[in-house]
């Protein structure tokens, strides 16, 4: 888990997603220093791309959903892309990323739902042992 401090928290969001729109107003509120890109009105790179799918131990196409209705609108929902048609998809609909993506200290951390964001910003309690008794 990640600590409330001073460093650099990046958000990457679609505005056009409920959760996209709940975890930026919810770091907003938290952290002074968020860097919020809105992937909707911000060209991401295809090497951010990238970098974001690799530290995420994923593929770029996982990181956007297939049931968005302009996914559905534009493509078969069987399609086989290799990373770089997946990058073209992202650039020319943003609003299919699945998930907010936020990183902290190289830490990259997909936003699924509510309690995530929450969990983000709880102290580390990494190696207390929770079975041991007073």
């Amino acid at each position: 888990m990640i600590s409330k401090h001073k460093d650099m928290i990046k958000l990457y969001y679609s505005s056009k997603s409920s959760v996209g729109k709940q975890t930026h107003s919810y770091l907003n509120a938290s952290l002074k220093d968020l860097l919020a890109i809105d992937v909707t009105k911000t060209n991401v790179t295809g090497s951010q791309w990238k970098e974001m799918a690799e530290h995420l131990k994923s593929s770029v196409e996982n990181l956007m959903t297939k049931n968005h209705p302009s996914f559905k609108k534009l493509y078969d929902t069987n399609i086989d892309l290799d990373d770089n048609g997946w990058i073209k998809v992202l650039d020319n609909n943003p609003e299919v990323l699945v998930h907010p993506i936020v990183i902290v200290d190289n830490t990259y951390i997909q936003i699924k739902n509510q309690s995530d964001i929450k969990k983000i910003l709880e102290p580390n309690s990494k190696g207390i042992n929770e079975k041991q008794s007073i």
